[in-house]
């Protein structure tokens, strides 16, 4: 029985320790290269693993820079347009051939290695290009020394002008602690926006305060996009010429903006129609003010054209063609007409034709 326990706790502690111990090539993103040194003109072939898969690279030759130190001034110091993307495979490898050209600063040189998109993961490689100038770096100063403790966010949301276009803005919130031997005053840190898988733009901010040796402080920085943007950004924050954190960020589209260009699209066109019709009213004959003047006018000239009864006195006034135009005479019946004319009715009854000559 004491022979079948230790068998048991002999291979649970061998389970334990093959857990334990990673596996090779599990420790973090590599590359390597083929030649560590070459002239400009040629090429060298870039080989990695332990990448994430099925993720999009850049490969770059940096001046000024060392594994240890990474690059120092970002990718200002690289080669960019001579620098090559690359995809990962299903198992985080990739090989790419990548051609040598000169570094816009000194060497010491490395192939840099960084994801474009995604959480940031960066390697490199140590490089001499034949032929470029060689300088020492800076010496690594003991002053004090600032590192992210926490994960950054983003806090902050979009208001009713955002809705309609208004720049989107957020606040970038970190602590940050003191690692070095002196405090650190108004610290300049450099906040990064990206839009998909761009390069990021960068906007230095200095924060005002002191971070004293051993100790940390909240950093609330703003962040402010362009008017009208919309999908996903990163922002990057950055420190002392490396990039410390990175956090997404999804900006929702300004419906507001298509709503309005809706709207106008079917006001104005209405607007026009109804100014058009009513332009139209005013010239067109027949139209309300044309039929109101016309209506006046035969106030005015119907008093004149009325024939006056046989006993009516006659006006010397009466136009002279008054007396030619019997049917405007209003009492006048249509029966009593005589050879083409019509005459007054008979105050006794109506009136008999006259017999003609026989």
């Amino acid at each position: 029985m004491k022979a079948r326990i230790s068998v048991l706790v002999a291979v649970l502690v061998l389970a334990l320790t093959s857990v334990a111990v990673p596996a090779r090539g599990e420790s973090g993103p590599s590359v390597e290269l083929s030649a560590s040194q070459a002239g400009t003109g040629g090429s060298i072939t870039a080989t990695g693993s332990g990448w994430r898969p099925k993720t999009l690279l850049m490969i770059l030759i940096c001046g000024r820079s060392v594994p240890s130190r990474g690059v120092i001034g970002g990718t200002n110091s690289c080669a960019n347009a001579d620098g090559r993307a690359v995809t990962t495979d299903t198992h985080g490898s990739f090989r790419r051939r990548l051609p040598v050209a000169e570094p816009p600063v000194p060497c010491p040189c490395v192939v840099h290695v960084a994801t474009v998109t995604g959480a940031a993961a960066d390697a490199d490689a140590i490089f001499q290009v034949a032929g470029h100038a060689v300088r020492p770096l800076p010496a690594e100063s003991a002053a004090g020394r600032l590192s992210v403790l926490t994960d950054i966010r983003l806090e902050g949301a979009s208001g009713l002008l955002t809705w309609f276009g208004a720049p989107p803005s957020r606040t970038l919130v970190f602590t940050v602690g003191n690692v070095g031997s002196s405090p650190v005053e108004n610290p300049v840190f450099r906040v990064g926006t990206a839009h998909g898988v761009f390069a990021p733009q960068w906007d230095e901010q200095q924060w005002h305060g002191t971070v004293a040796p051993g100790r940390k402080a909240r950093i609330e920085l703003p962040v402010e996009l362009a008017a009208g943007a919309h999908g996903d950004y990163t922002v990057s924050l950055g420190y002392g010429g490396r990039t410390l954190a990175e956090q997404p960020w999804g900006v929702g589209r300004p419906w507001g903006v298509t709503l309005f260009w809706i709207l106008l699209c079917l006001v104005v066109p209405a607007a026009v129609f109804r100014l058009g019709m009513a332009v139209v009213d005013r010239v067109r004959p027949g139209a309300p003010a044309g039929r109101a003047l016309h209506r006046r006018s035969l106030r005015l000239i119907g008093p004149a054209l009325r024939v006056p009864g046989p006993g009516a006195p006659s006006s010397s006034s009466a136009p002279p063609f008054a007396s030619t135009l019997p049917w405007f005479t209003p009492d006048a019946d249509p029966g009593t007409a005589v050879h083409g004319r019509l005459s007054a009715p008979h105050e006794n009854g109506p009136t008999t034709p006259r017999k003609g000559n026989t």
